[in-house]
């Protein structure tokens, strides 16, 4: 099962998971079915012709989606309780550009809903099986939680021994025999902003100047990706430094590095566009 597509056992119902904009978004057909195996969309077209899920929905939107139309939904609320109305999740998708509901198909196919969304809807189906439901998503919560934790524990390690064979190659190439100690510590500090620079795009100083209400130091924040890239350039570094290349040279191949590298680890353009580029690559 990809990252994108989880599910939970919920009172012996298989319960769907997806991502959507990396919010978690629950099949409501899913739980529909605990109710009624046979018809699930039914009992979803039920609940949508309910005025109370209407305004439900429609606050939710509000809140959320700066492209809701709230024309569109005086419209169908309007209608709400009338013996002739009816309502798809499609239908309202479409007519009021919703996000909080989401219809798919193929395998892990069925109306989607935002956890706030549908967490409403178990409790309308069953008060006691969105009790479980609940207690089943937490439950999955802390073990992706800790799973994360322990790669991100691992990759922060990952980068500390690479560190130390980055600090052996700055003693041994750049640091001569007789400067003071504090001279190396210098030594070693520029050469940790250069990776700094590469890969965030900013020193440790200004680093801490842009954000001084946040304990520790810029890779104490930084994502699994980039700590994963930054013992990558460590290596590099120390192998580069082993070559005999300066450092305006090094840095800018540590930074084309950096964003080849995250381009391949991060899914999101979004992410890649913010990634830094050297002013002599502009």
């Amino acid at each position: 099962m990809s990252k994108k597509n989880q599910s939970i056992l919920v009172q012996g119902t298989p319960v769907k998971i997806r991502k959507v904009n990396e919010h978690d978004y629950i099949c409501l057909t899913d739980i529909a079915k605990s109710k009624n195996p046979e018809r699930p969309d039914d009992l979803i077209r039920n609940w949508l012709r309910n005025r109370n899920t209407l305004e439900l929905l429609g606050i939710w939107e509000q809140l959320h989606n700066a492209n809701f139309n709230p024309v569109e939904f005086d419209g169908i609320k309007k209608q709400a309780g009338l013996n002739s109305f009816t309502l798809t999740p499609k239908q309202w998708c479409a007519q009021t550009h919703a996000i909080g509901l989401e219809s798919k198909t193929g395998r892990y196919g069925g109306t989607y809903a935002h956890t706030d969304i549908a967490f409403e809807f178990a409790s309308w189906v069953s008060v006691e099986f969105k009790l479980y439901l609940i207690k089943d998503f937490q439950r999955l919560k802390a073990d992706e939680n800790d799973r994360l934790k322990l790669t991100w524990d691992l990759n922060r390690t990952l980068s500390k021994i690479n560190y130390r064979i980055h600090t052996d190659a700055i003693k041994a190439n750049l640091i001569p025999p007789e400067i003071s100690s504090s001279q190396a510590s210098f030594t070693y500090a520029n050469e940790a902003d250069l990776l700094n620079v590469a890969l965030f795009s900013s020193t440790a100083k200004e680093w801490r100047e842009a954000n001084p209400e946040l304990k520790g130091n810029i890779r104490d924040h930084a994502t699994i990706e980039q700590l994963l890239v930054l013992a990558n350039l460590e290596s590099l570094n120390a192998e580069f430094i082993h070559m005999g290349l300066p450092s305006s040279e090094r840095l800018i191949k540590l930074n084309a590095m950096a964003i080849r590298q995250m381009k391949s680890l991060t899914a999101s353009t979004q992410t890649i566009q913010q990634l830094p580029h050297h002013p002599s690559e502009k």
